[in-house]
Parts: structure tokens; sequence; C-alpha cells
């Protein structure tokens, strides 16, 4: 993936959870990524949650680069074997989906959209991909709108085993229905 935007150009990498721990630690223990749910995480907590990572078939993390820096995080899941079983009935081309822009004191204005948008766009460029899920927490109010920004539907409040969620998709026709608003 690379795309062109407003605030720079936009790509992704496969995460090395050896090599790119201690960013990522640094990214989610910041007060702001608390919804991650790993603020007392230690740096050996975050290598071994992305070598599960790496090493599953149903997942995988990619490193977002802004112009070639690290600038954020993407996750795709496959919802019939990770983190919505049983939870909802799963329709062919499902993928799921999480993303985190780390804190900064120096903020982009549009950068978090803009990665929204970049990581909806790498997940639909696969053929296969015909709606992606999300399910971020119900009190999440800032990625919602952003969910609702790239085409988003919310269907249903869902409690899971760490949080109750707030259950959402988003087909190809909508994201680009919402891309050209």
């Amino acid at each position: 993936m690379s795309t062109s935007t407003a605030v720079g150009s936009l790509t992704v990498r496969a995460l090395d959870p050896l090599q790119d721990a201690e960013l990522l630690h640094g990214w989610l223990t910041h007060p702001k990524a608390s919804y991650w749910m790993m603020q007392d995480s230690r740096l050996e907590d975050v290598e071994r949650a992305y070598m599960e990572v790496a090493a599953d078939e149903h997942q995988e993390a990619l490193l977002g680069l802004r112009d070639g820096e690290p600038a954020f995080l993407m996750e795709r899941y496959d919802p019939v074997h990770r983190e919505l079983v049983g939870l909802y009935e799963p329709e062919p081309g499902d993928v799921g989906m999480h993303f985190l822009v780390p804190a900064t004191d120096t903020p982009v204005p549009g950068f978090t959209r803009a990665v929204i948008t970049a990581v909806m766009t790498h997940l639909f460029a696969d053929p296969r991909t015909a709606r992606v899920v999300v399910e971020p927490d119900v009190g999440n109010k800032a990625v919602h709108a952003l969910n609702e920004a790239v085409g988003f539907v919310p269907e249903r409040e869902i409690q899971k085993p760490e949080k109750k969620a707030l259950l959402s998709f988003c087909t190809r026709e909508q994201f680009e229905r919402a891309m050209s608003v």
C-alpha cells in the first residue's frame, strides 16, 4: 500500500515483533492508547503479544509509515477465527481491523482521518475483502466518528470479554460512497 495524502505518503510494512517492540511499547502504554488495554505492559509483553500475532495465520500486524517514518499501527484479523468468534454471524469476505495513531506533541490536522482512509484502502485492495468489521469500545466516541466518516454503520452493542463494543460494518460500496463525498 502506498497512498499519497495531504499529510504525506502513507505506506505499511510487516511489523517485526522484536525490532519494533520498543516503538510499539511507547505507543501502546501511552494514556491516549487506553482503549488498547496495554497500559501496564512491559516491553516483553508487547514483544510476546506481537510474536503471537506474527505466528497466527488468522491475523497480522503492520507498521504504518508516513513519508517513510513509523506513524501508525494497523492490525487485520479474520473475524471467523479471532476477536469476534461467536459474537456475530460472519459473512464471506469479512475482515476485522484495528488501527492506532500514537500520541504526539506535534499533531497534524487530518492525519488520523488520512490513516483510517489509507487502512481501509489497503484492506479493500484485496479483492477478497467484501466488508470490514470493527468492534471499538462503546465509549470511544472519537473512533466512532472516524468510522462513520469512512462509511461504517453501527449494528449493535456486543459484550466482549474485555469490553462492551460497538459492532460496526463497512462494505466496499459504503466505503466508496463515503470517499466520493
